[in-house]
């Protein structure tokens, strides 16, 4: 160990010298064979721990800053510390301070300002003394500050008056701390992430913040933040900052060079040390006027600032305005790239103020907080006294970090803690401000999906919990608090899913689904509450709707929605239609109209009839039920004729001989056609159609692209779309955006045009005007492909599309449609293809003598299910009048089977309306195998069984 500077004290440790300066360095041989491993400088003593912590000090004795009454020019043991082991130790002015492997802070000198932290303002103690209220191994990031507060340094919000207990820096807390250092009458706090706040004192500018006004409160020190400092240093009245690029800036007084800048100027804002560059600089110190820098790949030292005392290290007495070598014999060395945390660093030469910091465990990272589940006691702690504190507005970005980790933690995820930690988390987060919300969304968005989704899991679990909760029962005086945690799980979700859509999904929307929902709460009852809501609002009347978070419903959730919003628009009609048709009994002005929307149309002529009957009604009746009527047939429409109806319309609609769509073969799609028509209601009617088609459950065949349905919902159709619809186009324009050479002009030979076949001619027409001219590049073939995704779906159809919107919307808008997503809204419209035919069996009901095993039941699902997939499509168009499945699956259909009374002569009759099948009494395979394919090889008409 090298020792240089004053020693007329005795606080070099060389014991009774001659000289009282030392001005090169020298080997304190009394520490020869032993390690130490951390040491502190006061004004004029001098404490050195060792690796087994005992704690030595000398130097000057006058007010019992050496914890012992012994030989002051020797380092002698502090023998009232031996029963505790020491792991970190600091020197103020005329005060020592040591720290235990328990957390527990022992201090003694000087304490005339409180500066002791014993709760006091003693002249001296001599012997070391345990600090009031100093037990530091506690989860979450606080800093403490006692003593003198002359200049705010203790960072309390108030100055003069000095404090003697150590008290919570309120404004720091909650962020991750990785050092803090005390100067003369200043402070510093450094983040993890390298951001630097500043308080005290600030007559020189030595909290860098452009002025030399004193900050009661600790101050961000903006001009640092995009260095990533990694350690701070204070002197009296002066700052160094190390970065991790290993550059040293320094700031506040000048007067004897102590900032290196080559002049003994003031300097209010951090100005980096240039005589230093092109050195890699791994450990920076400041004195009470002077300042050192350590280079190990060189094996130098550097120094400058006050040298009357010999502390350059020079072998002079001069003051040094830039760094200067010391001399000795330093070698390189594997340094640490910055100083280890330890309390020497915290409150150097002159200091009549301490600071110190509780450990903070996000230091550790995961790992530390899985050690959670092995502490009990953790759980409280999280509870009372780290969420609580949380701020709605943290000093520094770095304080968010907390809300990344946090939820990590086991006991986030043990139901018995949702309550206590986990929706008190949620109530913390979504208080955040705007800004702080806006930084935490941005990371949310780099997550990885697992780790995403095992956010969302969490508190959709949470909401479940809530729910059941509620179902089991909640007493009335508890309402109001189930109501606020209820409605801040879900405002969490809501932030996530913003998040998600916002960064491309980060998981899909499917992900937020609670399938429970369905089994937990009154979905219809929620949804006219919430329609309630909307008409008639009603402040805060503690009601939480779920209607408020639709993406939390899946599709069956939605479908059910969507059914509760027809039964009530329906109801509105008929009963507008029957008062106004009670009205019309006394008022002969009033006429009277049928409380359904009723089409009677001929096989036939079934578009032309269907356009007759619409073009007369009004949008009123869009909203009543529907009933169909195919002239010279007997059915009474329940439900089956009506099915029947929309396929046999869909089917005419969509013939080529109209034009109206073009059909792509390799996809099997059909799109709008670019032609132009007279007749453009026609597409109003298949938009009328569509809509109608929802609105009464029933699906329709309609092969369109998802595109239509994103365009239904005003979502933009992109290249995977296109893909969709024409695979080989689509494959193209991808080919395009992924060629990495630089000839690709040359290559794909392409400018901003499309060519089309119109009526047998080739036409070539421009994406954007001038477009001939314009080649595609590397720099606008994105531009090209958008072009073209545009002309596609947008451009080139737009007048047809809007009839088809107006259409659609005049029947089916409103706010429960813009719950649907796109493929959803496709599977409303046109049911799915996910057959399941063991469900379809599993969920039909029998009547009669029919049982599951019946002889002839046993023969009908066995002949059924060695069907070839089309006939076994065919035969649900024959007995529903789709062959495809609606949106809740195979169980929705409810099939149910009969007998019949005539022999096995007779054909399987399907009542459509009821999903029923008259089922004659076969007794053998080949007869029911037989009649079964007859009948559905006939299935169009309808006819009383």
């Amino acid at each position: 160990m090298l020792c240089w500077g004053n020693a007329s004290y005795g606080q070099l440790g060389l014991g009774g010298i001659d000289e009282e300066i030392v001005v090169e360095p020298r080997q304190c041989e009394f520490f020869h064979g032993k390690q130490v491993c951390d040491v502190g400088c006061g004004h004029r003593h001098t404490a050195f721990l060792l690796e087994d912590g005992t704690v030595y000090t000398c130097g000057c004795n006058d007010l019992g800053q050496l914890g012992h009454d012994k030989s002051r020019k020797k380092p002698e043991q502090v023998v009232a510390l031996d029963a505790q082991i020491i792991v970190a130790m600091s020197c103020g002015g005329c005060h020592t301070l040591a720290l235990n492997d328990k957390g527990q802070v022992f201090s003694w000198g000087l304490g005339s300002d409180g500066q002791l932290g014993l709760n006091n303002f003693e002249e001296c103690v001599r012997v070391p003394r345990q600090s009031v209220s100093c037990l530091f191994l506690f989860i979450g990031g606080q800093v403490f500050s006692w003593g003198q507060n002359r200049y705010g340094q203790l960072g309390l919000g108030l100055n003069g008056q000095s404090i003697p207990t150590p008290q919570i820096i309120q404004s720091l807390q909650g962020i991750p701390f990785a050092q803090i250092s005390a100067g003369g009458a200043h402070s510093f706090a450094l983040t993890l992430s390298g951001a630097v706040f500043g308080w005290g004192r600030n007559k020189f500018g030595q909290l860098g913040l452009n002025d030399s006004n004193d900050r009661l409160f600790p101050t961000l020190l903006k001009s640092l933040r995009s260095q990533r400092v990694i350690y701070i240093s204070c002197g009296e009245d002066h700052t160094a900052a190390l970065t991790k690029l290993r550059g040293v800036f320094t700031f506040g007084a000048g007067g004897y060079g102590q900032l290196g800048h080559n002049s003994t100027n003031h300097e209010i804002n951090p100005r980096k040390v240039f005589e230093l560059m092109g050195n890699v600089v791994t450990q920076i110190s400041c004195g009470r006027q002077h300042t050192m820098a350590f280079t190990p790949s060189s094996g130098k030292m550097y120094s400058f600032g006050l040298g009357g005392n010999g502390q350059l290290g020079t072998r002079s007495t001069c003051n040094r305005k830039s760094p200067a070598p010391v001399k000795g014999p330093f070698v390189a060395s594997n340094h640490p790239a910055a100083p280890e945390l330890s309390l020497s660093q915290y409150a150097p030469a002159s200091s009549n103020h301490t600071a110190s910091i509780r450990d903070f465990y996000m230091n550790h990272s995961r790992p530390v907080v899985h050690t959670f589940s092995c502490h009990p006691q953790i759980a409280a702690s999280l509870e009372k006294n780290l969420i609580p504190r949380l701020s709605n507005s943290p000093p520094d970005i770095e304080a968010l970090r907390l809300y990344l980790t946090l939820p990590e933690c086991p006991l986030f995820s043990d139901r018995n803690n949702y309550v206590t930690i986990a929706i008190p988390f949620a109530k913390s987060l979504i208080s955040l401000k705007e800004a702080p919300l806006k930084v935490l969304g941005n990371w949310w968005s780099t997550f990885e999906p697992r780790v995403f989704q095992r956010l969302v899991e969490l508190y959709k679990e949470v909401v479940v919990y809530l729910l059941q909760m509620h179902k089991v029962g909640i007493p009335s005086a508890e309402q109001r608090i189930f109501t606020c945690f209820l409605d801040t799980s879900l405002r969490l979700l809501e932030i996530l899913h913003t998040v998600s859509e916002r960064a491309g999904h980060i998981i899909q929307y499917d992900k937020f689904y609670i399938h429970e929902l369905d089994h937990l709460i009154d979905i219809r009852n929620d949804y006219v509450t919430w329609i309630q809501r909307q008409m008639y609002p009603m402040g805060h009347d503690g009601v939480v709707t779920l209607c408020r978070y639709p993406f939390v419903f899946d599709a069956q959730a939605k479908t059910t929605l969507l059914q509760t919003d027809a039964v009530i628009q329906m109801q509105m009609a008929v009963d507008q239609a029957q008062m106004q048709n009670f009205s019309s009994m006394f008022m002969p002005a009033v006429e009277s109209v049928n409380p359904c929307l009723i089409l009677i149309v001929r096989r036939e002529n079934i578009v032309g009839d269907t356009m007759e009957v619409l073009r007369k009604s009004k949008n009123v009746d869009y909203k009543k039920p529907l009933k169909v009527i195919f002239v010279g047939e007997e059915a009474v429409d329940a439900g089956g004729v009506r099915k029947e109806f929309f396929l046999l319309i869909m089917k005419e609609l969509l013939d080529p001989k109209y034009g109206m769509f073009r059909y792509y073969e390799e996809s099997r799609l059909i799109w709008f056609s670019n032609k132009t028509f007279e007749d453009i209601d026609l597409f109003n009617l298949i938009g009328v159609i569509c809509g109608l088609a929802i609105y009464n459950l029933t699906i329709v065949e309609l092969h369109f692209p998802v595109a239509l349905y994103k365009k239904l919902l005003k979502r933009k159709p992109t290249l995977d779309d296109l893909k969709e619809l024409m695979p080989d186009v689509g494959r193209s324009l991808q080919l395009l955006l992924d060629y990495a050479e630089d000839d690709l002009e040359e290559t794909f030979c392409l400018n901003f045009t499309i060519t089309e076949e119109n009526y047998g001619a080739t036409e070539v027409l421009e994406l954007v005007p001038n477009g001939e001219d314009i080649n595609v590049n590397k720099s606008n073939r994105q531009d090209f492909v958008s072009a073209y995704v545009d002309y596609v779906f947008n451009t080139s159809v737009a007048p047809l599309f809007e009839c088809f919107y107006a259409g659609f919307h005049k029947v089916c808008g409103g706010k429960v449609l813009e719950l649907f997503q796109p493929n959803e809204l496709q599977a409303m419209v046109i049911g799915n293809t996910n057959y399941d035919w063991t469900e379809l069996q599993k969920s039909t009901e029998y009547k009669g003598e029919y049982w599951t095993d019946h002889p002839t039941i046993r023969l009908f699902w066995e002949v059924f299910h060695n069907l070839p997939l089309e006939k076994k499509k065919q035969f649900l168009l024959f007995l529903t009048g789709s062959d495809r499945i609606p949106i809740l699956g195979m169980k929705s259909l409810k099939l149910v089977i009969q007998p019949t009374s005539g022999g096995e002569h007779y054909l399987p009759v399907a009542h459509t309306c009821f999903n029923l099948l008259d089922l004659p009494k076969y007794t053998t395979l080949e007869t029911l195998r037989e009649k079964l394919l007859q009948a559905i090889d006939h299935n169009q008409g309808f006819n009383l069984a």
